[in-house]
């Protein structure tokens, strides 16, 4: 992975952490609410969906959360960098270093479903710079690119 500055990958309660003080840092306010979907959303290694976040939760409460309301929640969480979205699957990654800005760069695998989430800043301006070539302001690339992993292969 090629990155251009140095950033900290975080995992379990410091991941957490660091979702809360990059959205409140940015003004926005860490409900209970969020705290449960990006707590959920940051125990799985593959994409997820907005529906088994809304099971998953459910099950836990006791009572049913709408879909809907984990989609909000998620759709604040991509726009604030908290959360990478895979388009294609419509599911969702939680970003391992909230606050630092990249594009989304997936390899997804056809057959587990598994998505590997790939930081390379050289990648991003050449994108960026075909799409301004364009005269065309690139707000949030996504590059996805289908195939089997590793492991399946």
């Amino acid at each position: 992975m090629a990155h251009d500055h140095a950033h900290a990958e975080h995992s379990g309660e410091t991941l957490v952490e660091a979702a809360r003080n990059a959205l409140t840092g940015s003004g926005e306010q860490w409900t209970g609410m969020r705290e449960s979907v990006f707590a959920e959303l940051a125990k799985h290694e593959r994409p997820v969906s907005a529906y088994d976040i809304a099971d998953n939760l459910s099950a836990a409460r006791g009572k049913r959360v709408a879909p809907n309301s984990v989609y909000r929640i998620l759709d604040l969480f991509v726009s604030n960098n908290l959360a990478l979205r895979v388009e294609s699957a419509n599911a969702f990654l939680a970003n391992t270093h909230p606050g630092c800005e990249h594009d989304c760069i997936f390899l997804v695998c056809d057959e587990c479903g598994d998505a590997t989430h790939v930081d390379d800043e050289e990648v991003s301006r050449t994108v960026r710079a075909l799409a301004a070539a364009k005269n065309f302001r690139a707000e949030r690339p996504v590059l996805e690119i289908r195939g089997v992993c590793r492991a399946c292969a």
